[in-house]
């Protein structure tokens, strides 16, 4: 009983840090990397696609990201999807190719940055946190319709707090990898 309360809360605690992980790679940092316009949807036929679905993104060189599309008519409508999107980027069709330069980052925009990124790390704490008060009160309920012994309450809260205790470490752990990334010129 209390080991499936432990096992959901788990589960639920894993999908919070890898949610985490997906904000925080869309975070840009001073060098480029494909994954910056996983988000950016394009309309495509009438139809809002991921860009990786409509074209195929690398890295052109140390600063720009290259997009081609499949289809060449979408090169404007790629090139208006980069442009609208909130990175700030300022992309410009080459040929058959949309170039994306990535301009370097200001000192101030890399502390504002890494608030948003402390932001998005506090957000995934109170998640964990809510998982641990959602268990909690799990096993105490089994408590209360006796289907468990006050011993088995007291060894499922202490599982359930160093489960939390071990992804809130995970959570810091990410957030000062992000930080040194960012402030890294």
């Amino acid at each position: 009983m209390v080991a499936n309360v432990i096992k959901n809360a788990e589960q639920r605690m894993q999908k919070s840090i890898e949610a985490l992980k997906i904000d925080l790679s869309k975070v840009r940092s001073g060098r480029p990397h494909t994954g910056l316009l996983d988000h950016i949807t394009v309309e495509s036929y009438g139809v809002s696609t991921p860009l990786n679905q409509v074209a195929n993104v690398t890295l052109a060189d140390s600063r720009t990201i290259g997009v081609v599309p499949w289809d060449k008519k979408m090169l404007s409508s790629i090139e208006k999807a980069i442009r609208n999107s909130d990175l700030g980027l300022n992309p410009m069709s080459v040929g058959e190719m949309v170039r994306v330069p990535m301009p370097p980052l200001t000192e101030e925009r890399r502390r504002d940055l890494t608030k948003v990124v402390k932001h998005e790390a506090e957000l995934v704490r109170v998640a964990i946190r809510n998982i641990r008060r959602d268990a909690n009160s799990q096993v105490k309920e089994l408590v209360k319709e006796k289907e468990i012994s006050t011993d088995d309450e007291r060894r499922g809260q202490d599982e359930i707090q160093k489960l939390t205790d071990r992804y809130i470490a995970e959570i810091e752990k990410l957030l000062q990898e992000k930080e040194a990334e960012l402030m890294a010129v």
